[in-house]
């Protein structure tokens, strides 16, 4: 695995995916029913800021920092969870989806993390001492479709894989289709780096092609023309979003993209039903 995360960590698709994601548990937890939560691609948990991978690539600085510069209350559930894991205002450390994860746990949920990298899931385990979190070391293919139907009646997976093998996408279409036939009330959210329109066209179709109803592709794309190499955007599919965090979306994908807008750029944000 050539990836590393702490590379990025606190970048703009990462501010993106965890306020997003935030924003969908509390959608879920506005019902008082148990949840279970699954991270099929948990990663370490928990990035300093100040080390060097991440200061090598100073992307945190066009994400969580400008994030914290900005004051719009809908991005102060995000910048909430930041700080949860920092003694300072200044986010030192950026927490992982892991740990924004066991921060929005209710006594009646229940948090599964996996991460099948032997240095990655120690690095996890020890991020997660303290929490109610179960730590796997599995393909994440095999767990996400093993831990399904969860234990309780409604439960949310997060897949987040790093996109570097080949067949990545082809897998989690494949997977997320099996995933369906053994949970179709389930919800399930997939994110997704934008780098090639045409590519991701192609994507979008093979999921439409799947039939799974219910299926929202949200897309941040942070410049204004592409950029050849590089990361353009990001964003998350959603099967089976609540009416809530359908609702409260635009506002959402506004406030990010006004922060998270690069100098000279606007952006553009949106949300569409691949099979409503």
């Amino acid at each position: 695995m050539n990836y590393r995360h702490a590379f990025h960590a606190g970048n703009h698709a990462d501010v993106v995916k965890h306020a997003l994601l935030i924003a969908l548990v509390r959608a879920l937890q506005m019902k008082p029913g148990p949840l279970t939560l699954i991270d099929t691609h948990a990663g370490c948990g928990l990035y300093d800021l100040g080390g060097d991978e991440a200061q090598r690539t100073g992307e945190a600085a066009g994400g969580v920092l400008r994030a914290f510069a900005d004051t719009d209350p809908l991005l102060e559930d995000y910048r909430a969870a930041v700080r949860a894991v920092n003694e300072a205002d200044e986010p030192r450390l950026y927490p992982g989806s892991p740990r924004i994860l066991a921060g929005l746990l209710r006594e009646q949920d229940a948090l599964i993390l996996n991460e099948k990298h032997p240095e990655d899931a120690r690095a996890l385990r020890q991020a997660m001492r303290g929490t109610a979190a179960a730590v796997h070391e599995r393909d994440a293919y095999e767990l996400w479709l093993a831990m399904l139907p969860t234990r309780t009646p409604r439960g949310l997976v997060v897949v987040d894989p790093p996109y570097e093998q080949t067949d990545e996408r082809a897998r989690i279409t494949a997977t997320l289709a099996a995933a369906h036939r053994k949970w179709a009330h389930g919800v399930t959210a997939i994110w997704f780096p934008l780098k090639d329109r045409a590519e991701h066209a192609r994507w979008k179709d093979k999921l439409r092609q799947t039939g799974i109803p219910k299926l929202l592709a949200i897309e941040h794309w942070l410049h204004d023309t592409d950029l050849p190499t590089g990361l353009n955007g990001s964003g998350l599919f959603v099967v089976a979003p609540p009416y809530a965090f359908t609702q409260a979306l635009p506002p959402l994908l506004e406030a990010l993209r006004t922060a998270l807008a690069p100098e000279g750029h606007r952006g553009k944000t949106g949300a569409e039903w691949l099979n409503a």
